[in-house]
């Protein structure tokens, strides 16, 4: 395959203009109807994006806060929906100089799960208590399209005890058309690809020539062709330091509009992970972002594309996750461990990981319970609800329900319904009885109405019965 000839390919990423764009002084007045546009749930333009990531005043900073953090409960409620990562192989190809997989480290430990140890990991996961995984592969011609389709079937094949995993996402390389469709008929949900940083000269700093992640534009136009094969559900992302973190959320808003723009959806999650220290990586990374610029980027990245997911990973330390949950997030990683076996190997990341063996240093290092205890406290819904994807709500349908709000009103009862099922199942005392607590205050909030009513039956047969995977 040749990278360098991306037909039909377009180059939405006009550098100059965000530049330009991002130069404009702070306005209050501009500030003001931007955030009314956005509290419509409508997606913003660039020009309004960089409006408020310009904004450096504590006062008016605030505002913006405030503007996420409604706009996030009218959309999302207060669900938080949990996943863990399931690394399957780090052979690569690729040499990313901010990388711990990076081929030219030869200190770096490799491995890929065979199908028995698969199995494993995940009856282990499924012990925990999870219901989503995304799996995660290397860049390397082993984990063909057939290989990833292959590793989805034998994950949601795998059963223990009451567990089962309901969603299967996918955090690979680059495919051309006919490697998407052969990984969507594998039943996958979201199939989520970064472009790590969208400036040009940032992006040729740390992907080096001659591989195949140097070719900017056959990644950015991964999503594009992901499309045409019939994928409806992607995940975009960037990761922050590589270059200034404006820039980035500029770069990921255009990436949505565009999407928007061609095929009528846009992308279903976007990622922020900031670079965190990773085996054999010794850079001088002048563009770090701050806690205070994170929570900003989060706050922009929910008011300008209101209808997407956000995800923050356990790179984030618990503090800095309690700190920012709140302006937008939508979907977190519980009970992560990184190297691969790890999970049914009782490899813990409490205390020092190896980062010979995994990808890059993590610091939440809780367990599923902890983090699910957590959120209760806090009086978020730690949700595993998989209902949208199995019912066909995906693409364009899903734009459908989230655009107007109704994600509230149905992702809610499937939110309590998961999370009913995880404190039967899975939960510590503590977390039960947190449980139980939160989802007494839930349902006294709620209107009386026949959805109401169904979910109180669902939860009693769950309770009587045992009846589960009930949903809306």
């Amino acid at each position: 395959m040749d990278f360098s000839l991306t037909k039909g390919a377009k180059d939405f990423i006009d550098d100059a203009r965000i530049e330009k764009l991002l130069s404009q002084k702070e306005d209050a007045g501009k500030v003001k109807s931007v955030l009314e546009k956005s509290l419509e749930k409508q997606a913003l333009t660039l020009d309004e994006t960089a409006a408020l990531l310009v904004v450096e005043s504590p006062e008016l900073k605030e505002t913006v806060y405030e503007a996420a953090r409604k706009l996030k409960r009218e959309i999302y409620g207060n669900r938080i929906v949990l996943f863990a990562p399931l690394y399957i192989g780090n052979h690569c190809i690729n040499d990313c100089r901010y990388c711990g997989f990076r081929r030219s480290l030869k200190s770096a430990v490799r491995r890929t799960l065979s199908d028995e140890e698969l199995v494993q990991e995940v009856k282990e996961l499924e012990r925990e208590g999870h219901k989503r995984l995304i799996l995660v592969y290397g860049e390397s011609p082993e984990y063909s399209p057939e290989f990833i389709a292959h590793t989805v079937n034998v994950v949601y094949s795998t059963r223990e005890g009451h567990g089962e995993i309901r969603r299967v996402n996918i955090n690979a390389a680059p495919l051309d058309k006919e490697g998407f469709r052969i990984v969507k008929e594998a039943g996958i949900g979201t199939y989520q690809i970064f472009q790590e940083t969208y400036n040009k000269q940032a992006y040729a700093k740390y992907h080096p020539a001659n591989t195949r992640k140097a070719d900017y534009l056959w990644r950015l136009d991964a999503m594009d062709r992901a499309f045409e094969a019939g994928c409806d559900d992607m995940g975009i992302g960037a990761l922050f330091g590589l270059y200034h973190w404006r820039f980035e959320v500029m770069g990921l808003v255009s990436h949505a509009l565009h999407l928007q723009q061609r095929y009528q959806v846009g992308p279903h999650t976007i990622s922020f992970p900031r670079i965190q220290p990773a085996h054999g990586l010794d850079l001088d990374l002048e563009y770090q972002t701050t806690d205070e610029e994170f929570k900003q980027l989060v706050a922009v990245l929910r008011l300008a594309v209101p209808y997407t997911g956000l995800i923050m990973t356990a790179r984030e330390s618990a503090s800095v996750r309690d700190a920012v949950m709140q302006f937008g997030v939508s979907q977190i990683d519980a009970g992560t461990r990184l190297e691969i076996g790890a999970y049914h190997e009782k490899m813990s990341n409490k205390g020092m990981q190896d980062l010979e063996k995994e990808q890059f240093q993590i610091a939440d290092n809780r367990t599923l319970d902890e983090v699910i205890t957590w959120l209760m406290e806090q009086d978020f819904i730690p949700s595993f609800c998989t209902s949208c994807y199995r019912i066909g709500r995906t693409g364009e349908h899903f734009m459908e329900y989230a655009i107007p709000g109704f994600i509230g009103k149905y992702c809610t009862p499937n939110a309590l319904l998961t999370l009913s099922e995880y404190l039967m199942d899975y939960a510590s005392p503590r977390c039960r009885q947190e449980g139980k607590r939160l989802i007494e205050s839930e349902l006294a909030k709620m209107e009386d109405s026949p959805i109401k009513q169904q979910l109180c039956d669902r939860l009693k047969d769950l309770a009587e019965n045992g009846t589960r995977d009930r949903l809306f």
